[in-house]
């Protein structure tokens, strides 16, 4: 009798799960919170949070080894551009020295895709908002013109070229 309550009690116990230690989800429970860059959709929300949440972490891997920024300096009526290296650098440095960071993603303007969904062209419209440390702010919108990569269309994409379309 009593071998037989042990059973029973083995066998209740063994089907009841710990609300408080729930099973693991399917997937990347960081990319539904902070966007999935295997998406295009997802790599601007991982892009916009990067900005937000201020960390190079989150940044660095959205940026292709390949990369080039370029800007038209209109003083100068000539183009402005750098690489990975610099480009991390000054982001890095923009989010040390920020108290507060608030990038909004507008309307997608274009956007093309080739055929096998390793590249794609985005042009899009932005809004910035950036409080430095020392409290003083700076607001503006503007356009860039994204190249993105990947390997395959089930890996991340990643910025190859980014131009700044924006009239300042």
């Amino acid at each position: 009798m009593c071998r037989g309550l042990l059973v029973v009690f083995a066998l209740l116990a063994g089907s009841c799960t710990n609300p408080f230690a729930p099973g693991t989800a399917d997937g990347n429970v960081l990319d539904d919170i902070l966007g999935d860059p295997t998406t295009l959709d997802g790599f601007y929300t991982r892009f916009q949070n990067a900005y937000q949440l201020r960390d190079s972490s989150l940044y660095g891997p959205l940026i292709d080894p390949a990369f080039r920024f370029t800007y038209r300096d209109p003083e100068l009526n000539t183009d402005i551009s750098w690489g990975r290296t610099e480009e991390l650098y000054s982001t890095t440095r923009l989010f040390e020295s920020a108290r507060d960071i608030q990038l909004q993603w507008n309307q997608v303007i274009e956007r093309f895709e080739n055929g096998d969904r390793t590249q794609a062209q985005v042009f899009r419209r932005f809004n910035l908002y950036v409080v430095l440390n020392d409290a003083s702010s700076y607001r503006t919108d503007g356009a860039t013109n994204f190249i993105l990569t990947r390997a395959d269309s089930t890996a991340p994409w990643r910025l190859v070229a980014w131009r700044d379309e924006s009239e300042i």
